[in-house]
């Protein structure tokens, strides 16, 4: 069966639902189902949490008999295997489904193409991939940690305009305006980790934490719910056991280098956990912590997105290294001044050796700009 207009409008559709789950779905990806019987809606579910009904179970609940006969639109290959939930390709099998429209294959190697094979072995006509590209952005995270192991890296910066971040003394409290904050707050919410810095951690005193409050979202208090691992690079332990960021009793994980001495480690509280890695000597140098292997290990831990919210050092540590995915840049419309610090600590000395950008949206966020960038590899 050809696809036509009316499948493309359908599977926006169930695009539109499974953006619901944007903020509670981790780790696993966001999915939405529309199903449809004789051109009309006749149920419709997206996956809300883990260990909860997929999207496919959740519409065929709402569509009951009605399922029958009827053609499913799904923004992700129906999963064929058995996990916390049974597999959806067999609900949409048992419940007499006879067409299944599916936006893209699923990335996870469970799965891979045995959701649709199952489907058309069982007499389904499947019909796909439809509009790929939109769902594959729903889901840049899991995508990334199926195909590469690694979570998607979004290193979030505010300036002013004329490129700083924070006075010479460190103050920088605030540089960007309060809706500005509040986007922040969602690019926690949708984050499985936050990393930062001890020095920033040190010098802004922060929490790192999601407040429902800020997230101006129907749904605050579920996005805030699940709150993001909390990710703090130090290896020398310089944290402060009275420090803001440990009032919250939500996991923290301190990362050192191994060297550091042992009874530093001892008398946290209980969401406190210590992890040595190896340290990078390559680059910046320094005994750093290699920051190729925190992200296979925050991978391990089934991060999707990580944001990186930290200052200009460990920020450029990421982007030398060529582990940002997007970078997210509020402009305040103010200057700091010459003596202010800059947004990332690149000593750049030639044109040629700087790094290009490519510009994928400008939009307004309260009095501020938010500019989101890719790294251009193909400069």
């Amino acid at each position: 069966m050809a696809i036509n207009s009316a499948d493309y409008a359908f599977m926006a559709q169930a695009l539109r639902l499974a953006e619901r789950g944007r903020y509670t779905t981790m780790p696993n990806p966001r999915v939405g189902c529309v199903l449809v019987k004789d051109e009309k809606v006749v149920g419709e579910g997206w996956h809300v949490r883990a260990g909860e009904g997929h999207a496919e179970v959740n519409a065929l609940a709402a569509a009951g008999v009605s399922a029958r006969g009827a053609t499913a639109y799904v923004t992700l290959e129906p999963c064929s295997h058995t996990g916390k939930t049974s597999p959806c390709s067999h609900a949409l099998v048992a419940a007499g489904v006879s067409r299944v429209v599916y936006a893209m294959e699923d990335p996870n190697p469970l799965v891979a193409g045995r959701g649709i094979e199952y489907l058309q072995e069982h007499g389904i006509q499947v019909d796909g991939p439809l509009l790929e590209e939109d769902a594959r952005a729903l889901n840049p995270g899991f995508i990334k940690r199926m195909e590469r192991k690694l979570p998607f890296v979004r290193c979030k910066m505010g300036m002013s305009l004329d490129g700083r971040t924070a006075m010479a003394s460190g103050e920088s409290q605030w540089v960007t305006g309060k809706k500005a904050r509040g986007d922040v707050q969602r690019l926690r919410a949708r984050s499985c980790a936050i990393i930062s810095g001890i020095d920033s951690v040190l010098i802004d005193n922060s929490s790192l934490t999601v407040r429902a409050h800020e997230l101006d979202l129907p749904d605050a208090e579920a996005a805030a719910a699940k709150q993001p691992l909390r990710v703090i690079l130090d290896s020398n332990i310089r944290l402060n056991r009275n420090a803001k960021i440990l009032a919250q009793e939500t996991p923290i994980l301190i990362v050192h280098n191994g060297r550091a001495e042992s009874e530093k480690l001892m008398g946290w509280p209980a969401h406190v956990e210590f992890l040595a890695l190896p340290a990078n000597s390559s680059i910046d140098g320094g005994g750093r912590v290699d920051l190729n292997a925190l992200l296979r290990e925050l991978a391990k831990r089934q991060c999707n997105e990580v944001l990186v919210e930290t200052g200009a050092t460990l920020a450029a540590s990421f982007l030398r290294r060529g582990l940002v995915d997007e970078l997210i840049i509020y402009m305040a419309p103010k200057l700091l001044g010459s003596s202010a610090r800059a947004l990332f600590d690149l000593p750049l000395a030639t044109m040629s050796s700087a790094l290009p950008l490519k510009i994928s949206d400008i939009r307004a966020v309260g009095t501020d700009w938010r500019i989101t960038a890719t790294p251009d590899t193909e400069y």
